[in-house]
């Protein structure tokens, strides 16, 4: 059980530093790549945990951006990020999750689908979280409890899944690991699911997908091997909007393959049952 916490005031904390980092990260995108092309130089990008899992000088100035602006008001809470790391056993006290760029190779080719994601956890569980969506200028912000929300040019809305009943018309977005192996297994996965829904979505940035699902772009979302900093804010938007979800433990690490999932209720228990006769609710290895 989460101890008591003001995660209202968490909240307003999570959404104010998403926008002053995906401001930053909007500007550092503009002066890194320019206007001829869409990749930035090559002292600019290095590689994570395959060739194709990049980092930019972006991702890990945005990280130190969010530590400091976390270290001014809250200073004393953990925090643990995608890029500088931190505990990933969830401490006393609140903990921020914090992923700088969500998406970094939309934002390495100009693709405009990419975001930042704060949130905070007590006990190992999301009590307050926002996603910006930079190239949209859209925030997604929940607090638990408190329903989910979107702040953007045409004011703040309300956030509620879909109305949907039947499986077989769901649009679900999905997302692919960096290993080979794991590769095989999700494209096994999708060719089994993909016959029996409307059809799916890779947009590439797991923050932006289970947002998606909260506001009704999507009706369901499923992908293996995330981090806590991929669902920590994005999962709680979900779920203060309606959705089921299913989520990794909060000290998984992204080579444990747990699936992280969320539905409308109304197709939830279905989309449930294809996955687990499909294989999608165990674990897929690296």
């Amino acid at each position: 059980m989460t101890r008591s916490v003001d995660a209202q005031s968490l909240a307003q904390v999570a959404r104010e530093v998403a926008q002053e980092a995906a401001a930053r990260a909007r500007s550092r995108r503009t002066e890194l790549f320019p206007e001829t092309g869409h990749r930035p130089p090559e002292r600019s990008v290095a590689a994570k945990s395959t060739p194709t899992d990049p980092v930019t000088v972006a991702d890990t100035e945005t990280e130190t951006f969010i530590r400091e602006l976390l270290g001014r008001r809250r200073p004393g809470d953990a925090v643990l990020g995608e890029e500088a790391g931190g505990s990933a056993a969830a401490p006393a006290g609140v903990r921020w999750v914090v992923d700088p760029i969500d998406g970094t190779v939309n934002f390495l080719y100009g693709i405009p689908a990419y975001a930042v994601s704060v949130a905070a956890q007590v006990d190992g569980e999301s009590v307050a979280g926002a996603v910006v969506d930079v190239a949209r200028d859209r925030t997604y912000w929940a607090a638990l409890g408190g329903g989910a929300w979107c702040d953007g040019p045409d004011g703040r809305r309300r956030l509620s899944v879909n109305a949907i009943t039947d499986l077989s018309m769901a649009l679900v977005a999905t997302g692919f690991g960096y290993a080979p192996g794991r590769r095989r297994a999700q494209g096994a996965l999708v060719a089994g699911l993909l016959p029996q829904v409307r059809d799916l979505r890779r947009v590439g940035a797991a923050a932006l997908d289970l947002c998606m699902v909260a506001s009704g772009a999507v009706d369901a979302h499923i992908e293996h091997g995330l981090s806590p900093w991929d669902w920590a804010a994005g999962g709680l938007i979900a779920a203060e909007a309606g959705a089921r979800i299913v989520l990794p433990p909060a000290d998984s690490r992204s080579d444990e393959g747990y699936p992280t999932i969320a539905a409308a209720p109304g197709i939830a228990d279905r989309f449930l049952d294809v996955l687990d006769d499909l294989g999608g609710l165990r674990r897929l290895d690296a």
